[in-house]
């Protein structure tokens, strides 16, 4: 820990994002907490009185926008029952086991390749490949770790404040690539499906690439915090029903982003998410953070 503290001294931003993470400083308002966070991440300041990037309306969306619904809507277990209901459960990656926590996981009932995932946070994950050569202690740990968190703390996101922490074990599945299974999100702007983007290559040395997409499916000349793969991602077979249940699910929303999978050629459901690198990813060119902020229109207060 000590080590730690004093890597992060010789990067007095990096160090004071380091100490806000920290349990002493739960009481900060959210309000200051974010604009303290803001400053320090994209290096300017918040504007929270007019905001008009796509950065600075996702921060206003999390003080002012906190309907008590979005909870079910971001856990990832209770998630199941609202699209079962909104869209149907055929869209469903079939459900394995859910528990309390990791040691109530029995291994031995489960398939060679499975997920484990966090039901209350992001990075909570766990991919076996291959039981037989599963480290199952490191998969403790990481799940474990997870379980003690409340991620409600690191970006001041309510929605994950009151998720009662749970682990959930989901199929394995990938694409027509054999190798991964490609994210498609759908960025929702009051009902309306704006742009795509597609994550690929996440296990790659170069590490996660992130294309964007117009509704015709060329690609969105800007970058946000990661690179784009250079090149052409094909269309996914079944974009045109991605937008269908996209718009349904964000339907009398003021934003949320809708994930989807496609594997032997079925459309599965990711996640909803209502913050999207929790609105402090940059945009390059800059000026797409002020394009895709005139596309989200605030509620009235």
């Amino acid at each position: 820990m000590l080590r730690k503290i004093l890597r992060k001294l010789k990067e007095p931003e990096a160090f004071v994002l380091y100490m806000l993470g920290k349990k002493i400083f739960r009481g900060v308002p959210d309000s200051i907490f974010l604009k303290a966070k803001y400053r320090l991440i994209m290096g300017e300041r918040l504007n929270l009185k007019n905001p008009v990037t796509y950065n600075e309306k996702i921060q206003w969306l999390k003080l002012n926008d906190r309907d008590p619904k979005y909870t079910q809507l971001v856990d990832k277990y209770e998630v199941r029952n609202y699209i079962s209901k909104t869209i149907g459960e055929e869209y469903l990656i079939p459900l394995l086991g859910v528990y309390n926590s990791f040691e109530e996981i029995d291994f031995k009932n489960l398939p060679n390749q499975f997920v484990l995932k966090c039901t209350h946070d992001s990075g909570g994950l766990v991919i076996c490949k291959d039981k037989h050569n599963f480290n199952k202690e490191a998969a403790r740990k990481k799940i474990n770790k997870s379980m003690k968190r409340n991620y409600y703390y690191n970006h001041r996101e309510m929605p994950y404040k009151n998720i009662k922490p749970r682990i959930i074990c989901e199929k394995f599945m990938v694409d027509e690539s054999g190798t991964e299974l490609k994210d498609y999100k759908f960025m929702c702007f009051n009902g309306n499906v704006k742009c795509s983007f597609v994550c690929l290559n996440r296990n790659s040395p170069g590490g996660l690439n992130v294309d964007f997409y117009d509704m015709d499916w060329k690609p969105m000349p800007f970058e946000r915090r990661y690179p784009k793969s250079e090149k052409i991602i094909p269309k996914p077979k079944n974009f045109e029903k991605m937008v269908e249940l996209s718009q349904i699910l964000s339907r009398d929303l003021s934003f949320i982003r809708v994930d989807f999978y496609e594997s032997n050629g079925k459309l599965y459901f990711g996640e909803l998410t209502f913050y999207p690198g929790s609105g402090f990813e940059e945009f390059t060119p800059k000026k797409y953070d002020y394009i895709l902020g005139s596309w989200l229109q605030l509620p009235k207060r």
